[in-house]
């Protein structure tokens, strides 16, 4: 279970992209003064706002510890058993090139 400051952060990342997805539409739709730099500040921070959460959320299990949603495996192999028939490739079924 997450505690509750982790589910009010959450809740809060989810209202400011929904509005920023909202704030992008009704800018570009509408026609006013000053709506190319509005549109463009709301596409850009419709891209970096996800990248800095995933950033935000990487360096937190960085620092903890701890395995997040953003955490990087390198091991692709972890955890597998190494006389696994299912992992195990039958080289002759494909021929070497």
């Amino acid at each position: 279970m997450h505690s509750k400051g982790q589910r009010i952060a959450a809740w809060i990342g989810i209202i400011l992209l929904v509005s920023l997805y909202i704030a992008t539409l009704v800018f570009a739709i509408f026609d006013f003064d000053g709506k190319g730099m509005l549109l463009r500040a709301s596409l850009i921070a419709t891209v970096t706002v996800p990248i800095l959460i995933w950033v935000y959320i990487w360096i937190y299990g960085m620092l903890t510890q701890k395995h997040t949603i953003a955490s990087v495996d390198y091991d692709f192999t972890a955890g597998m058993d190494e006389h696994d028939d299912k992992t195990e490739i039958n080289n002759s079924d494909h021929p070497v090139c």
